[in-house]
């Protein structure tokens, strides 16, 4: 079967940083587009970031740009979200999701169309 696990989410101040990971078990990450995603409650999920499995193009929404970067480590088939400068409003669950769809970035994050889903993380961001 093939399984994301999320973890690193957990409580943290405003200013605070964290570090998702998003692992795969029963396949390899190389050929997949990997995709961060996060819904706050009574609210619509968004796509907050999301790298290719080739040239590694990533995409960002405007709310976390120069604050998260995603990136990869294929050998440990593990991608990851670093979060800096968090504020309130971040707080969500966050799910990891993969495809092999080859599109932008950009279409990715924003379709949310993943074949594979993780079963999310908390992040509350609270003083």
């Amino acid at each position: 079967q093939l399984h994301l696990v999320e973890s690193g989410g957990g409580l943290v101040q405003p200013g605070g940083s964290l570090r998702l990971s998003c692992a795969a078990s029963g396949f390899t990450l190389d050929y997949y587009a990997i995709g961060w995603f996060r819904q706050a409650p009574g609210k619509e999920r968004e796509g907050v970031s999301c790298i290719s499995s080739s040239d590694l193009s990533t995409y960002y929404a405007d709310s976390v740009k120069g604050r998260f970067t995603i990136s990869r480590d294929n050998a440990k088939n593990t991608v990851y979200l670093q979060m800096n400068s968090l504020i309130p409003e971040d707080t969500a669950i966050y799910y990891c999701a993969a495809t092999t769809r080859r599109i932008a970035m950009s279409t990715m994050c924003l379709e949310g169309r993943l074949a594979i889903w993780g079963q999310g993380t908390q992040v509350t961001v609270s003083s």
